[in-house]
Formats: C-alpha cells, structure tokens, sequence
C-alpha cells in the first residue's frame, strides 16, 4: 500500500508532515519513526525499514520535526525537547486514532529523541536507535566553528549537508543541558542499539553508554561497514531485517484467522526496489523471505529467483511427505535431503510454444538410515506424491484481479 500523506499538530500546533505506511494486511501493531538531525521523513533508510515493518503488519509514522521537511514551523526556534515533544504530539495522534504506536524507531539525534519520549508513552514496548548519541550535545560539533556566533547573536546560519539551516542559541542551550541517562534507566521497554563501528558522526562509544545505562532486555548489534546515514541499500537492507526480527519478539503480532478459501493465510510479495527486481515475500508477521534475480539478468541477487522458489517448494514438500509417511511406518529413516534443479533458462521465459512441457525438474533424494532396499524403493515412490510434485505435473488455474 502506497504510503498515506498526512498532518497533525505538533508539540507547538504547527501543522507536521507525515507519512503513514500501512499494512497491505491486517493491522497488527504501530510503530513511530523519528529521522536524524536535519535529515527528514523520505530518507532511504527511513523508507526501507517502514516497507519492512509494514510488510509484516506493523503500520509505521515517519514525520519531518518542526521547521523541517515539509512541515511547518521555524527550525531556528526549534529544540531538543520540542523534538521530544513533537514525538509526543505524534503518538497522541496515532492514540487518536486508535492505533497508539508500540514500538520507537530513532536514527541519530532522533533515537535519543525516543530514549527520552519512551518513558512517557507507556505503551510502548520496543525502542530501536540508529547511531543515536548518548549526550544531544553531541550534535553540535557538526557546526562548532558556528558556536560563538550563535551564542553571541542569538542565531546564526550554517551549512550542514551542504544545506544551509538557521541555528538558534536556545537549541545549543537545550542539547547541552540534555540528559538520558535517566530516561534510558527508567525505560520499561525492550531496546535495540544499532551503531556502525566506524560512524565518524556518532563515535561507537554512543552506543556503549546507552548500552551500560539501559537494563535488560536490551541488545547491541553492529552495522559494520555501514556510514551514519546509511545511505547504502544493502546496509539499509539489514537494518531492516534486524529491527523487524527483533520487534516480532516484543510485540504483540497475533494475526487473524485466513480468509475464507485461503487455509493458509495470504502470501504477500511487493517491491522492496523499484529500480531493481528486489521483492519483500511475507506470509504473516513472522515469515519473510527476499526474492530477486541474479546480477547477470539485472536484479542484485539478494534472494532466490522465482523459479529458485517453485524448486524449493517442491524440495521441501517432497522431503516433509517422504519423513510422513516413514514416521507413520516407524520405519528407520534418519536424514532426509533433497537437491533440485530446473533447467529452464531465463530467456526461454516468454517465447510461445506447441503446449509441450519445457520446464524440468530434476531431483535426487538422499536417504539415511538402516532401511530396507524395498523401503527405499517405497520411499522414493511416496516422493511422487507429493502435494507440490503433483500440482506441477497437472494443469493450474491462476485467477487474476486488479485491486484499485
């Protein structure tokens, strides 16, 4: 589902930008993601990892702070806790709505915004940082050459990322006077520390503090080689996949019973890059795999091709049907494993044909245990009727509607 665009009034009324990224699926939890210091809502990795969450029935708000992005406001009149309570201002309105967020997600100077704001949303469950600083006053080495001006005139404009912002003297007072060590000792709520090693933003020793300072349950994983803005997509990519892992664990992802006609619930593949082939395949919220296409044919090889996933259906099933009907027998199987190869090429994909198979499969079943040449012999006939073997073999129907 295309992200929503969205307004609420933030921490001072100012109208605030938003995007709401929302399940294709049933809602299952909300999460509220708080960008680094002047970046903004629409940053890749902000993008990615709402894709990822909302692909597991997580509903995710990313929202520009006051002054920032397309949100109303002066910056220059901004602060550390205005930030805060622009974070405050956002999860009152996802309470308005009825789907206060669980799970805090803050990168940079954002993810020590949601330490501090975490312990005054009670629901909360899960906080998640990005290369957050320890102490907001860090932030102000990014324009220290600025500071005497800034503290002498009241304001003073600098150039960060090559984009000029206005700096006033009450942000500087506010981050220096800052403190998480509090907030992070009295958060009630599971945390998630991500930090490259090398971040020559945020040093490492960041992540170190906000580790000794929080209780557990708290975890610490290392983006190596990642930048500070993760502006790399693989580097995004993982952060992704980490965040969503490890917030399944925290929250509660209960989801409803299928649908009528669908035993198994509903597979749901979209688009992870819309440059590439990149594609995010979730059944439910706990089961997610990547599909792609290798180098050669355009894709970036991330996950198996489609025909990668039709062998391995058929892999899978062929050994669950042949350990079935063994343990149904008490006979001695111990191992079961099962290699398949298609040798359809890719460029054969579109041409038209007589109506004569061109697709083949190939497998080789391995076998361990005491067994019995006739029981072998059986085994591999069972391999044959496996659910998945036999709906290759006969004819399908695929029923295709297009939903607005």
């Amino acid at each position: 589902m295309a992200p929503q665009r969205i307004t609420f009034p933030g921490h001072d009324g100012n109208e605030l930008a938003a995007r709401l990224d929302m399940p294709d699926g049933p809602h299952l939890a909300t999460a509220l993601f708080a960008h680094c210091f002047t970046c903004g809502k629409d940053i890749p990795a902000a993008r990615r990892i709402a894709a990822r969450l909302a692909g597991m029935g997580i509903a995710v708000l990313r929202f520009d702070f006051t002054g920032l992005g397309h949100s109303r406001g002066e910056f220059a009149n901004t602060s550390f806790t205005s930030n805060v309570g622009d974070l405050i201002a956002a999860s009152r309105y996802l309470e308005e709505r009825g789907m206060a967020p669980a799970l805090l997600i803050g990168h940079s100077l954002g993810g020590a915004a949601v330490l501090k704001a975490a312990p005054q949303l009670p629901h909360v469950r899960a906080v998640a940082t990005i290369g957050a600083p320890f102490d907001p006053g860090h932030v102000t080495h990014n324009f220290a050459d600025a500071l005497p001006r800034i503290m002498a005139e009241g304001v003073a404009e600098v150039s960060l990322g090559g984009r000029p912002f206005r700096i006033g003297r009450a942000f500087v007072e506010d981050v220096a006077d800052a403190a998480l060590a509090p907030a992070i000792a009295g958060l009630k709520a599971a945390l998630l520390i991500l930090h490259a090693p090398t971040d020559e933003i945020v040093g490492i020793d960041n992540a170190s503090q906000i580790f000794l300072a929080a209780k557990h349950p708290k975890s610490f994983v290392s983006l190596d080689g990642a930048a500070h803005l993760i502006p790399r997509a693989r580097d995004a990519e993982y952060a992704a996949g980490v965040i969503a892992t490890w917030a399944g664990r925290y929250l509660p992802l209960t989801p409803p019973a299928p649908p009528p006609g669908a035993p198994e619930g509903v597979l749901r593949v979209s688009e992870a890059d819309a440059e590439g082939f990149l594609q995010d395949i979730n059944s439910g919220p706990f089961h997610h795999v990547l599909a792609d296409e290798p180098h050669a044919y355009g894709g970036t090889n991330k996950g198996m091709s489609p025909y990668g996933f039709l062998s391995a259906g058929l892999g899978a099933c062929t050994s669950m049907t042949i350990r079935m009907y063994a343990r149904r027998k008490g006979w001695p199987l111990d191992h079961v494993s099962v290699d398949v190869c298609h040798d359809k090429v890719h460029a054969q994909d579109a041409e038209t044909g007589s109506g004569d198979k061109i697709d083949t499969w190939r497998r080789r079943i391995r076998l361990t245990g005491d067994l019995t040449a006739d029981q072998r012999q059986r085994l591999l006939q069972i391999a044959d009727r496996c659910p998945v073997h036999r709906t290759l073999e006969r004819s399908s129907e695929v029923v295709t509607e297009l939903v607005a």
